[in-house]
């Protein structure tokens, strides 16, 4: 940050910014808004198509960036079929939705919904569950399992198919400028292993960017508590809260905030994604209807082996957060963000406690997101609880690297199932909790709302 763009913030905006903050528990100053260095030491400064790919740049020795390159390896290369000559890496499915890591996560970032049925894009992932009590796991369908497994390999039917039809939403600005949105609707077709459960709830999800991860795990349990307000003690309408998992973990990765650790959505990913069982996750992919899925070779006991499991676990943790960028009027689209009251989910700042690894442990980061449930509304539910988080609640994600999707991935595609097709809709489909901080959005100017996405698009 230069000297004349730190003097360019006005006095009313910067007092502004100072009571904003400090009410998001952000406790900071007007200066660290501008704060460009978002995942602390071991940020990467660059805005190219790698730019979600690069190691913690505080990463100090030998044997960490060969970690770092061994884990890129088995996240980035292929499973294959059990058998193969490839005996690190074989055991793919017999199930599976895709085959690496890297299919759903394209240059360890977002990804985006298929364009029809015939689209060979990976990265969404239909889960699937039984009615399910508030505080419980989803209770997996009997023959389907927790997700649609829309792949095989030869000789095993894949699960079903997943269709997608599009409705749209009319909408209009304050100004009278008028808006679209469009919602997806995602049905199961052609199911290979006996009929539906016909109360089966579905939970498509999109797999999201996975730099920072390691950050993220390393906030202390006590900055969330400190966060939340789950009665809204307050009265200011956010009401944030802690996933507690079985066993009093807290909730920090998914959609809903459903697993506790990068080693345990690692894991969670190898076993339902790729069908590869791990130290975590050695029970079988199949399930007990799916005999031909079951009387196929494997790769393993389990598949992939507790070393390469912990590299793949430690390139996730390592992964570096980009740099924000220095736009034009950064200042005053970050004036806007708060006063429309984003900080209160979005929170910006945090400090890293101790961590297994070095480089994690005390950094000051910028994820904008306070790892919280948060009720979204009625318009993004999908009516299936997970642990704590109810049909309608959701994790924040992280906005740290958004503006750089598009240069990464080749789309402008958000939210947990892709519907939005840019941040403006992505704000316009807030409700709930988050429902004044939509209007306000809704109800700037035109200048406003571009300067308010400009500085989304710098983070």
């Amino acid at each position: 940050m230069n000297r004349r763009t730190v003097i360019a913030i006005t006095t009313a905006a910067a007092i502004a910014v100072a009571a904003a903050i400090a009410c998001s528990g952000g406790g900071t100053s007007p200066r660290d808004l501008l704060n460009l260095r978002s995942g602390g030491d071991g940020t990467a400064d660059t805005a190219t198509r790698n730019a979600f790919s690069l190691p913690a740049r505080n990463l100090d020795t030998d044997d960490e960036r060969a970690r770092f390159a061994i884990g890129d390896s088995f996240f980035t290369s292929n499973w294959v079929i059990a058998g193969n000559s490839t005996e690190a890496r074989d055991g793919l499915g017999p199930l599976f939705i895709a085959q690496s890591c890297s299919s759903c996560h394209g240059h360890d970032g977002r990804a985006r919904l298929p364009l029809g049925n015939d689209d060979p894009v990976r990265g969404l992932v239909v889960q699937i569950s039984l009615p399910t009590k508030l505080g419980g796991a989803p209770e997996p369908d009997p023959a389907y399992g927790g997700s649609i497994q829309d792949r095989a390999i030869l000789g095993i039917p894949p699960e079903a198919e997943i269709h997608i039809r599009w409705e749209t939403i009319a909408g209009e600005y304050a100004d009278g400028s008028p808006y679209r949105l469009v919602r997806p609707v995602f049905t199961i077709a052609e199911p290979a292993y006996g009929a539906l459960h016909p109360e089966l709830q579905i939970g498509p999800r999109i797999a999201p960017p996975v730099f920072g991860a390691g950050l993220l795990e390393a906030i202390p349990l006590e900055r969330l508590r400190e966060l939340a307000d789950p009665d809204d003690a307050d009265g200011d309408g956010i009401s944030g809260r802690v996933n507690l998992l079985p066993g009093g973990a807290a909730g920090r990765f998914g959609w809903k905030a459903n697993q506790p650790a990068v080693d345990a959505q690692v894991a969670g990913a190898f076993h339902g994604d790729i069908g590869i069982t791990s130290p975590l996750r050695p029970d079988p992919t199949c399930t007990d209807s799916q005999t031909a899925c079951l009387a196929s070779p494997d790769g393993g006991d389990p598949e992939i082996s507790a070393e390469p499991f912990d590299d793949v676990v430690f390139y996730v943790q390592t992964l570096a957060v980009p740099a924000a960028r220095d736009y034009p009027g950064r200042e005053r689209g970050a004036e806007l963000f708060f006063a429309a009251g984003c900080q209160h989910c979005h929170a910006p700042r945090h400090r890293t406690g101790r961590h297994p690894v070095p480089a994690l442990s005390d950094q000051l980061i910028f994820p904008y997101t306070d790892l919280l449930l948060h009720d979204m509304g009625p318009g993004l539910a999908d009516g299936r609880p997970h642990f704590q988080a109810s049909g309608s609640e959701w994790r924040t994600p992280p906005l740290w690297g958004i503006g750089l999707t598009e240069t990464v991935n080749g789309h402008t595609r958000f939210l947990h199932d892709g519907r939005a097709r840019n941040l403006a809709e992505a704000i316009l489909w807030h409700g709930g909790e988050a429902e004044p901080a939509k209007e306000a959005f809704r109800s700037m100017s035109a200048e406003d709302r571009a300067a308010l996405i400009e500085f989304l698009e710098s983070l």
